[in-house]
């Protein structure tokens, strides 16, 4: 991200020129369009793998399936802000997930 050093906008480039998105100020340097998908490398390695449930906390929460008494827990903002969040809890015998609402 580029700002004018005239007025401190923020520099756009349109039709391969640059200037100032506030006061129209052309630069002289040219500036090159880089997408996010250049930016970004598409063979990324995820750190957490999506199955591993070790990094969630373990509470004594009864299963109704199988009436274990441990249950991996986390919580998301899942209706508007102004209420509670929901909490998932899933079982770490049968892997059996459920929500509880506030």
């Amino acid at each position: 991200m580029e700002f004018c050093e005239k007025c401190g906008g923020l520099i756009v480039v349109k039709e391969g020129r640059t200037e100032c998105a506030r006061c129209g100020h052309k630069l002289k340097k040219k500036m090159k369009l880089q997408s996010f998908e250049k930016i970004v490398k598409p063979n990324a390695i995820s750190v957490i793998n999506e199955e591993s449930d070790n990094t969630y906390p373990i509470v004594e929460m009864k299963c109704k399936k199988c009436e274990c008494k441990k249950a991996y827990f986390w919580t998301l903002q899942t209706r508007s802000s102004d209420e509670s969040e929901t909490k998932f809890y899933k079982c770490v015998k049968c892997k059996h997930t459920w929500r509880v609402y506030r």
